[in-house]
């Protein structure tokens, strides 16, 4: 896929992404396609696109939106005061799926956060999504802590 360019998203993208986000089984009961979006998520877009630790990114084909992923950037005190990458949010359009898209995804985030300056990145992924685990594990991330979430 070589044709792909990976770059920083615009609000112009915010259909698209909204509509990836939407196609699965778990998206599809915590999105709203309606139109026009939300301005949720016109307020949080802006929100990420002006904190510098946050990159939101589209993997754009023959000017066709067809994969996203958010990056987070965050600075800590453990590991000697060390930065560390967080991959968000990974989703690819249906029509590309099984082409390799992911991967390149992933590969192109771990380098960002390589250029960043992070000692590590990491993931999380919905404990249901065992083909995504696989998928993680075969680019060589491992699975070495237990998440915990709370809605509120």
């Amino acid at each position: 896929m070589s044709d792909i360019v990976l770059r920083r998203a615009t609000e112009a993208d915010l259909a698209a992404i909204v509509a990836m986000l939407a196609d699965d089984p778990l998206g599809a009961t915590r999105e709203d396609l309606s139109e026009p979006l939300a301005e949720s998520y016109f307020a949080a877009f802006r929100a990420i696109d002006t904190d510098p630790n946050q990159l939101l990114a589209v993997a754009e084909r023959d000017g066709a939106v067809i994969g996203t992923l958010q990056l987070t950037f965050t600075p800590g005190l453990s590991r000697k005061g060390a930065l560390r990458g967080t991959i968000e949010a990974v989703r690819v359009a249906a029509q590309a799926r099984g082409l390799g898209l992911g991967g390149q995804m992933i590969r192109w985030a771990v380098e960002e956060c390589r250029r960043r300056g992070c000692v590590m990145v990491q993931l999380t992924s919905d404990a249901s999504r065992k083909d995504a685990h696989r998928f993680y594990e075969g680019l060589g991330f491992t699975a070495s802590h237990v998440g915990f979430k709370r809605a509120l």
